[in-house]
C-alpha cells in the first residue's frame, strides 16, 4: 500500500524592508548612464511588470530611516552602485542565515505534532549567494537539532529549484516512512540588481526581489488538524531553445540575470509537453488532456509568476480561468519574483484560501535556467 507524502505546515516570510514599485521605476529611470531609450524601457518594463511592491534585506533602501552607509545606493546623488560580488556575498550570508533559520523556526512552531527533536533531513535552497559551512548548517545549529541531521543544499539552480527540493524530500520520506523532512529556501535577489541599458537586465531588474519559505514533509501520520498537500509526482522537462533566453551567470559586480523577451513564448510552446508526463498516470487526467481540457480537472494552479506575460501566456495555453491564476497574480503583485522562494509563497496561498477544498487537484511548476520547467500534483489533503 502507497503511502502518502505530505507536505505541512508551510510558511513564508518577507525582509523588513518595502519597495514601492513606482519608487524603484524613479530611482532606476533617473540613472545618469541611461540613455532616452532605456529610460523608456525601464518604465514600460516596471509599469507592466504586474508588481506593485517587493521586499529587500537592505537597510539603505529604506528611504524613510536615516541613511545608511552607502553600499548600494547612494542618496545625495540618487546613484545605483556597482559593489563587488564579494561585498554582495557578505551581506547574504549575514541577512539570508538569519532568514533561514526565522522561516524554519516558524514552520516548526506552526506544526502541532513536530519539533526540531523529530527531524531528520534538512534541505536548503538558495541561488543568490554561496557559503560554507551553509544555511543547512545554520538551521541545524539554530534550531537545536541533532548534529546527526542529514543535510543536503541545493545552490544555483535559480527560480525552479524548490521542486527539485520538494521531490527529494519526497523521496526521502518514502524510503524511509519515519523521516521528516525540512525544506526552506531563501532568495535575496535584490543585491544582485543593477542599472544598466541592456533590455534583459532592466526586466530583472523590474520583477526580483527577496523572500523565504519553508515547510516540513513527511509521510508519518497525525490527527491534528493541519492545512497540507499530498505530493503525488513530479516531472522535469527541458525546452533546449531557451538555454541562452535564461541564465544565471557570476560576473565581477555580483550575479548577473539573463532573462529575454522571448521566454514566454517558449515557455506557451513547451507547456504541453512538459505536463503531459503528469497528466498520463490518471485516466481523468489524460482524458482532459487529450480533449483540450487540461485545467479541467485540476481546481489550483500553482505557476510561478516569473513576469505578469510568462503568466498571461500560460493562462492563454492551457485555457485557465482568471480564478486559477489568481494566486500567482496575488503573489507577483505583493511581493515580486522571489526565485526558488515564490512556488512556495503560492502554494501557501492556495492552502490557506477558504475556498479550497480537501481531495482538490493542485498543479504546481516553475520554471528556470535551461530553459527547465519542474512539475507536480498534489492534492489537498483534509485538516483532520
Amino acid at each position: 500500500m502507497s503511502r502518502t507524502v505530505q507536505l505541512r505546515s508551510l510558511q513564508t516570510l518577507v525582509p523588513e524592508v518595502p519597495l514601492e514599485q513606482s519608487t524603484v521605476r524613479d530611482v532606476f529611470a533617473a540613472q545618469p548612464d541611461l540613455g532616452r531609450l532605456a529610460q523608456r524601457l525601464v518604465s514600460a518594463s516596471f509599469n507592466g511588470s504586474g508588481v506593485e511592491m517587493r521586499h529587500t534585506v537592505l537597510d539603505e533602501l529604506d528611504l524613510s530611516s536615516e541613511a545608511a552607509t552607502a553600499l548600494f545606493y547612494d542618496r545625495e546623488s540618487g546613484r545605483l552602485l556597482a559593489p563587488g560580488t564579494k561585498a554582495r556575498n557578505e551581506v547574504y550570508i549575514r541577512e539570508a542565515d538569519r532568514l533561514f533559520v526565522e522561516v524554519a523556526r516558524r514552520a516548526l512552531e506552526a506544526d502541532p505534532d513536530l519539533t526540531a527533536a523529530d527531524v531528520t533531513h534538512v534541505v536548503t535552497v538558495s541561488c543568490t549567494g554561496f557559503h560554507a559551512p551553509g544555511p543547512d548548517y545554520e538551521i541545524v545549529r539554530g534550531l537545536g537539532m541533532s548534529d546527526s541531521v542529514e543535510r543536503y543544499h541545493l545552490g544555483f539552480m535559480g527560480c525552479y529549484a524548490a521542486m527539485p527540493a520538494l521531490r527529494a524530500a519526497r523521496q526521502f520520506c518514502l524510503a524511509d516512512p519515519e523521516a521528516v523532512v525540512l525544506v526552506a529556501s531563501v532568495e535575496l535577489c535584490t543585491l544582485h540588481l543593477r542599472s544598466s541599458d541592456d533590455p534583459d537586465t532592466i526586466i530583472a531588474s523590474s520583477l526580483f526581489s527577496d523572500g523565504a519559505a519553508a515547510g516540513l514533509v513527511t509521510a508519518r501520520t497525525f490527527d491534528s488538524a493541519v492545512p497540507a498537500f499530498g505530493l503525488d509526482r513530479f516531472h522535469t522537462a527541458i525546452a533546449p531553445q531557451g538555454e541562452k533566453d535564461m541564465a544565471w551567470t557570476i560576473g565581477d559586480s555580483g550575479f548577473e540575470m539573463v532573462l529575454s523577451t522571448a521566454v514566454p513564448q517558449i515557455i506557451g510552446e513547451s507547456i504541453h509537453t512538459a505536463l503531459r508526463p503528469l497528466w498520463g498516470h490518471e485516466p481523468e487526467l489524460s482524458a482532459a488532456f487529450e480533449q483540450g481540457r487540461i485545467g479541467d480537472p485540476v481546481a489550483h494552479w500553482a505557476i510561478h509568476p516569473g513576469g505578469r506575460s510568462i503568466l498571461d501566456r500560460v493562462q492563454d495555453r492551457l485555457a485557465l480561468s482568471d480564478a486559477q491564476l489568481q494566486p500567482a497574480r496575488e503573489i507577483l503583485r505583493a511581493c515580486g519574483n522571489m526565485s526558488s522562494a515564490t512556488v512556495l509563497f503560492v502554494l501557501r496561498s492556495i492552502l490557506e484560501n477558504e475556498g479550497t477544498r480537501a481531495g482538490e487537484r493542485v498543479a504546481a511548476m516553475a520554471f528556470g535556467p535551461g530553459l527547465t520547467a519542474e512539475s507536480a500534483l498534489l492534492t489537498v489533503l483534509p485538516r483532520a
